[in-house]
């Protein structure tokens, strides 16, 4: 019997983006500071494999946008987690999208973790240690392999992710709140928002080496006004075999974005130049706030690069609100939670 499994969305409550570090080669490369979020929307990944004398792959989707080949973040990550174990198996594999591709929902990234969370009920690695390996510790390795932000996944709630976005730990969670994810039939190009990013370091004279000090003092500041505690402070070891950043919270708050004031100063930098590209994006996010009404936002924002934008509201009334007001704006959008970490966990296996 196959294995079925919800493979969660997620959004960037906050993201500052560091300027490009010259020495990481043509490309660039960024140092990162976000907090994500896992959401209860989800695709659909069911997996089934067998051992078998060599390993072989099929992937199918009901989207023809999906890769079904070595370029689909789903097979790479079952590659590297066979190659990993000393495994070989033949993997069938089946993603049925219900999330935007490439909208800043981490839908591609959210995938390969659950093609290995199927992969491990369909072989039976269940273990802490696989064949003299820390298994937990493993993935997480073989996830940074594949993209920056699906070891993300591989914990699930509120997460602060550091360096390019791979280096990831547990903050405890808020209680769940009403979210809308706008979706507008707006493509946005990463790599072009990085290019725009870097042309705007230049143009501000914003170097490596000056952003640091900014990154390091955000970087603690999330992790504070969520936890507590910084990195490097007081840790333990959360569900998923990753070290945790102890906070003095003493169990859940109604929310760690009223009790703490974050969404007066969190930003998402990304919307600097993706919203100067986009400017129909940029009256998205004010139809999402809401200023004025009694349903406004606790909290808007571009997710990732985009193009999906989100807002966190109070109540569902609220949250309806917002839906209605971007539907007479034809804008297409969905109503979900927040998911803690304990419920995506829980909720992720179907069978």
């Amino acid at each position: 019997m196959p294995t079925a499994v919800r493979s969660h969305a997620k959004i960037n409550l906050g993201l500052y983006i560091g300027a490009p570090r010259p020495e990481a080669g043509p490309a660039g490369f960024h140092r990162l500071a976000t907090v994500y979020q896992t959401l209860d929307l989800y695709d659909l990944v069911t997996v089934a494999a067998r051992p078998a004398a060599a390993t072989t792959l099929r992937l199918t989707s009901n989207d023809n946008r999906v890769p079904t080949d070595e370029h689909n973040t789903a097979w790479k990550m079952v590659v590297l987690a066979l190659e990993a174990l000393g495994l070989t198996a033949e993997v069938e594999i089946n993603i049925e999208k219900r999330l935007p591709v490439q909208g800043g929902l981490g839908a591609g990234s959210a995938n390969a973790v659950a093609a290995l969370v199927g992969l491990e009920a369909e072989l039976g690695i269940a273990s802490q240690r696989v064949g003299g390996q820390d298994w937990p510790a493993r993935r997480l390795e073989i996830a940074a392999k594949v993209g920056s932000d699906v070891p993300l996944f591989l914990i699930g709630g509120a997460i602060l992710g550091l360096d390019h976005g791979q280096e990831v730990y547990p903050l405890p969670d808020f209680e769940p709140v009403w979210c809308v994810v706008a979706t507008p039939e707006v493509g946005v190009s990463t790599p072009q928002a990085f290019r725009d990013w870097d042309a705007l370091c230049l143009a501000e004279g914003l170097t490596a080496a000056a952003s640091a000090d900014k990154l390091n003092r955000l970087s603690r500041a999330y992790a504070s006004a969520f936890a507590g505690a910084i990195p490097g402070g007081q840790q333990g070891v959360g569900s998923s075999g990753v070290p945790s950043i102890e906070g003095d919270l003493a169990g859940p708050v109604e929310s760690a974005l009223v009790r703490t004031g974050i969404s007066s100063w969190i930003q998402n930098d990304f919307e600097r130049v993706v919203f100067a590209q986009h400017p129909p994006l940029a009256d998205i996010k004010r139809i999402l706030l809401g200023f004025g009404t009694p349903e406004a936002a606790l909290h808007a924002s571009l997710s990732g690069s985009g193009s999906a934008l989100f807002g966190l509201y109070r109540t569902r009334g609220d949250a309806e609100a917002a839906r209605e007001r971007l539907c007479m704006a034809g804008v297409a959008s969905q109503l979900t939670r927040t998911l803690p970490r304990e419920a995506y966990w829980r909720e992720m296996l179907l069978s």
